[in-house]
């Protein structure tokens, strides 16, 4: 392969400004992006979605799992008789080892990449579940939790990233938006598993067992699969490895992506990668400070303001709605299905504006049941499905879509790390902070506590959230932030 000049945007400013001539993003350079083979396409979405198919089957699971360990008789443990606190150390130790893992991966997603920071989620997910099913005791049990959480974290910090970075511009919607797809079909699969077993003898074994085979499956997966093209070129960019070398490799890793259909277009594609990356500043070695400045700083407020917003403008009962009921975990189902189809043909800021307002009606509907429509049951009952429905169709996919694609290329192991660790933290603040607000303000004015939040989100996204649909990744770091 002929050797590569300096890109014409390397002088100029990293900022991202739009206005020359010469800007690489706005020549037209991306007429062979269009180009790649379907299976090929959905294989690095398929390996790496099975982290949520995986986290979410653990949701379901645990539900029923602890019901099958505090039993006399079914338990086949000394230890059933456990105490509200211990049940929370089960509960919530995958929610602890997953904040860790966010920790862990501020830093080692870059260093390891995408690819091998899955791995490693993989072994995770597969030791943890092992020590958790096979666990003698109490304490052993729950370091099996704590371990499979810090393979939760690392997946989806990593997962979210790596489908981003190989996904065809066209379907990236599609294919981020099947990760939350995958995640509700492991609630309802875990809660249909664990009601299965709920009255055999040692269940709860089994229970967490069965999410054995889908770990190994997904590090089998990712092991075959290669690495992240543009994290290839962002080493190659910062001087951390022989350039040609890494320009080499990351070609060969695009064939295998986008499959026969890329013809020979696969050397200019990564010139084009490696332009815009010049073009944006990627050369620049990243700093702790950069982080909260300029446009890593307007991508923190988006990923970090979505995330924060998807766990506060809702309610637990609702979040976890798998758990009341399978067909209402079916009609999450459906619903996540409808954003998936259409994601990349509305755009995400759509489904964001028309799902919220949905949230901030059905929230309002809640409230105001529990005040002055008490005898008025389907009013609830409707307020519920339309809460899940919208929740489903905007923040629940779309969420996650938007702080994989949002953060520069540079900063995204650490912008998603933030991201994740927010969504995690926000999600334990308003499990445990639900109970008790509704003991003190009555379910009622809690509602519509919840509701003002969801409008204070759907100004958020009015105003913050940019359109990123069709876009390549390079294109909105460039026009968006």
């Amino acid at each position: 392969m002929a050797s590569s000049s300096l890109p014409q945007g390397r002088n100029l400013s990293g900022s991202g400004d739009i206005g020359g001539a010469k800007e690489p993003l706005l020549n037209g350079v991306h007429k062979n992006s269009h180009n790649y083979f379907l299976l090929l396409a959905i294989l690095p979405f398929l390996f790496p979605a099975l982290e949520g198919l995986v986290y979410g089957y653990d949701i379901g699971a645990t539900a029923c799992a602890t019901m099958s360990l505090e039993s006399a008789t079914l338990s086949g443990v000394s230890w059933y008789d456990l105490s509200s606190l211990q049940i929370g150390l089960i509960t919530s130790g995958s929610l602890s080892g997953a904040l860790i893992g966010c920790l862990l991966a501020f830093n080692a997603g870059d260093v390891l990449g995408r690819r091998f920071e899955l791995i490693s989620a993989a072994v995770l997910y597969s030791v943890g579940a092992l020590i958790t099913a096979l666990a003698p005791e109490f304490p052993v049990m729950v370091i099996g939790r704590f371990l499979f959480g810090i393979g939760i974290g690392l997946a989806m910090h990593a997962a979210p990233m790596y489908m981003a970075e190989t996904a065809p511009s066209q379907i990236r919607g599609q294919l981020l938006a099947l990760k939350e797809f995958f995640i509700v079909i492991g609630m309802v699969v875990g809660y249909a598993v664990g009601s299965a077993l709920v009255d055999v003898f040692g269940g709860w074994r089994y229970m967490y067992g069965a999410s054995i085979p889908l770990a190994l499956i997904m590090g089998i997966g990712m092991w075959w699969l290669p690495e992240s093209p543009r994290w290839i070129l962002l080493r190659a960019i910062q001087g951390k490895g022989n350039m040609h070398d890494l320009k080499e490799t990351a070609i060969c890793c695009l064939c295998r992506l986008r499959g026969r259909a890329i013809g020979d277009s696969a050397p200019a594609l990564v010139e084009e990668m490696l332009e815009e990356l010049y073009f944006v500043g990627e050369d620049n070695k990243p700093t702790l400070g950069e982080m909260f400045q300029g446009k890593c700083k307007k991508a923190l407020v988006i990923g970090a303001g979505l995330v924060l917003f998807q766990q506060s403008a809702g309610f637990s009962a609702a979040a976890d709605a798998t758990r009341v009921s399978i067909l209402l975990g079916l009609f999450k189902l459906v619903m996540t299905g409808a954003a998936v189809l259409v994601v990349d043909r509305f755009g995400r800021r759509p489904l964001l504006l028309g799902g919220v307002l949905g949230m901030v009606i059905s929230l309002f509907m809640l409230g105001s049941y529990y005040l002055f429509l008490d005898d008025a049951p389907a009013v609830a009952a409707i307020a519920l499905l339309l809460y899940v429905g919208c929740y489903q169709l905007s923040f629940g996919p779309i969420g996650w879509l938007m702080i994989s694609e949002i953060f520069p290329l540079r900063f995204r192991g650490q912008g998603l790390s933030i991201g994740v660790l927010v969504n995690f933290a926000a999600n334990a603040l308003v499990t445990f902070a639900f109970s008790p607000l509704k003991a003190l303000l009555g379910a009622g004015i809690l509602f519509y506590v919840f509701g003002a939040i969801a409008v204070a989100s759907l100004a958020f996204i009015f105003f913050i959230v940019p359109e990123t649909k069709g876009l390549t990744l390079e294109e909105i770091e460039a026009k968006c932030l």
